[in-house]
């Protein structure tokens, strides 16, 4: 129970760590660069700092910590394209694509192998 705690842990701060960025960074550019719009966001992503923290401490426990840095990096590559498309309504090109599924398989890799 608590490796499903650590993991989960893990994964939700990294994507509210990476929403408080794309948020501030798409925000701050609409407002130009009011630095009062950016406080929430700093709020979202202690919060998200503060799970990773907790979901390290955890993993270092109860798992391989190279195995929770491959779910950690997994983590971002699954999160950042999903809300950067849903946030930015933009796609990506193709050197962008290639490297996303060449990260893929070297999560797969540090986790399977």
């Amino acid at each position: 129970m608590l490796k499903i705690a650590a993991v989960t842990a893990i994964f939700l701060g990294e994507a509210l760590s990476i929403l408080a960025e794309l948020i501030a960074s798409r925000q701050f550019g609409k407002t130009g660069g009011d630095w009062a719009m950016l406080l929430p966001m700093f709020v979202l992503i202690s919060f998200g700092g503060i799970l990773l923290v907790f979901g390290y401490a955890l993993s270092y426990m109860y798992l391989n910590i190279w195995i929770i840095v491959a779910i950690s990096v997994g983590a971002i590559l699954v999160a950042e394209p999903v809300l950067t498309v849903l946030l930015f309504t933009d796609v990506p090109t193709t050197g962008s694509l290639i490297g996303l599924v060449l990260g893929a398989f070297g999560v797969l890799a540090a986790i399977l192998l």
